[in-house]
């Protein structure tokens, strides 16, 4: 594998995650994150990934049904991606609004979906089928990479919307966003897998539903964000 291989997988696996940060980064325009914490949480979801490899590679070994596997995969991506925000970034005096749990959740799925996708690449690219690695990048543009950002924004949005509530039912809450991305996680894995023209159309429009209706509900959080703001400076 040539340096040249390695370097279009790394930039074909950046790409579809730095155009989602684009647009997301642009919903935030009005109260930016600063740029070095931004950064930090997406390296930190590419460094999940290494971390993610063993272990969905255990259970994958000593699982015997294929349900069981992609139940076990998609609660480790999604319990690395919380865990790594939550050590790394949600802690920070940074992330002070309600919205900037959302925020930093989606950018932490979108490391770690850049760093899947050029792993996805790597193959096609190697063997030198370019138009196979491109149509590879433009399906998890639409579809993977977009699935971990809704997957990520449900605990975003779990922590979010009960940031004024008692730790412990903060945990709850949290607890019942990871169990939400787990099972959206495991729909969309199980519906691509299987053999047929519809269920792949049927995994892109549950995942697309689901991303229309966060988008509707990012909107409803920065009002009531923005609103109580604008108040308090009065």
């Amino acid at each position: 594998m040539t340096f040249t291989t390695l370097g279009y997988a790394f930039l074909g696996g950046l790409l579809p995650s730095f155009i989602w940060l684009y647009f997301l980064l642009k919903e935030d325009a009005r109260c930016p994150e600063p740029r070095a914490l931004i950064a930090l949480a997406f390296v930190a979801g590419m460094i999940a990934v290494p971390l993610a490899l063993p272990l969905e590679e255990y259970a994958k070994t000593h699982l015997n049904d294929a349900l069981s596997v992609l139940v076990a995969w998609a609660m480790i991506e999604e319990t690395l991606k919380y865990v790594m925000a939550a050590s790394l970034i949600l802690w920070q005096r940074a992330v002070d609004e309600a919205p900037d749990y959302v925020i930093y959740l989606l950018t932490v799925a979108l490391g770690f979906a850049a760093a899947e996708n050029m792993l996805f690449l790597l193959v096609p690219l190697a063997d030198g089928h370019v138009a196979a690695g491109i149509f590879t990048d433009d399906l998890r543009f639409l579809g993977s990479t977009l699935l971990h950002v809704v997957a990520s924004a449900t605990i975003g949005f779990a922590l979010a919307f009960s940031a004024a509530r008692r730790p412990a039912t903060r945990v709850a809450v949290a607890a019942l966003g990871l169990i939400l991305a787990v099972a959206l996680h495991t729909v969309f894995n199980t519906l691509i897998i299987t053999k047929g023209a519809p269920t792949t159309l049927a995994a892109f429009f549950l995942v697309w539903m689901v991303a229309v209706i966060f988008f509707a509900a990012f909107e409803v959080l920065k009002y009531f964000q923005y609103r109580n703001t604008s108040n308090n400076t009065l």
